[in-house]
């Protein structure tokens, strides 16, 4: 499997992490995401959905190719 075969996720952060639990900031750094309005690219793993699990009230789902 090539690097373009993999499925991959984009994820957008919609809501700043002021006041939550620090465990969901780690987690939004774990995506690639530190800032309202920024995109990120991920790997489609159970893994990467567990962190978007976690933090769905923060981010949307932009693309899941």
């Amino acid at each position: 499997m090539t690097k373009a075969d993999k499925k991959t996720v984009t994820v957008e952060q919609l809501r700043s992490p002021i006041g939550r639990e620090h465990s969901q900031r780690a987690t939004l750094i774990g995506l690639g995401l530190n800032k309202r309005g920024r995109l990120s690219t991920l790997e489609d793993t159970s893994a990467v959905r567990g962190m978007i699990a976690k933090v769905a009230h923060l981010i949307r789902v932009v693309d899941g190719q």
